[in-house]
């Protein structure tokens, strides 16, 4: 009996705090998913990761990291960690429903995406102890359709 095991992969990318980290950020995302054959999520995750990235050099004032893992053959999850412990609404799950955004706000647009787009989407605070770093690591998944 022969048993296959799904792909599964992860990468890594230390971004420092620069504004051209989301642009970095998203070439390397349709990268990696073109070299492992996911391209159908290339367009959505380079949405979600410029979304995630772009928060942690908004808010974190340091460096982030870009965590890509494949957890099957058709689903990806994304995960960028910064140093800022708060949690976004509506990644803290206490803002209650989302609500839209005024035509003239700044911001407040990416995170909405995030969770309108991801098939499941969190955030929790990393507390000092894991390698004296704290902050907070804010995720999401997506699936091929």
């Amino acid at each position: 009996m022969v048993t296959v095991s799904p792909p599964t992969w992860a990468y890594a990318l230390q971004l420092p705090h620069d504004p051209r980290a989301a642009r970095i950020a998203r070439a390397t995302v349709r990268a990696v998913l073109a070299g492992h054959g996911m391209d159908q999520l290339a367009d959505p995750a380079e949405l979600l990761v410029s979304e995630l990235v772009t928060n942690a050099y908004r808010h974190a004032g340091g460096t982030a990291t870009l965590r890509l893992q494949c957890l099957d053959s058709r689903r990806l999850r994304v995960s960028v960690w910064d140093a800022n412990p708060d949690i976004p609404p509506p990644f803290d799950k206490r803002s209650g429903p989302l609500r839209s955004v005024p035509v003239d706000g700044d911001g407040g647009r990416g995170l909405f995406l995030v969770s309108h787009y991801a098939v499941a989407w969190g955030g929790y605070p990393l507390g000092d102890d894991l390698f004296g770093m704290g902050g907070k690591l804010l995720w999401c998944e997506l699936a091929a359709a």
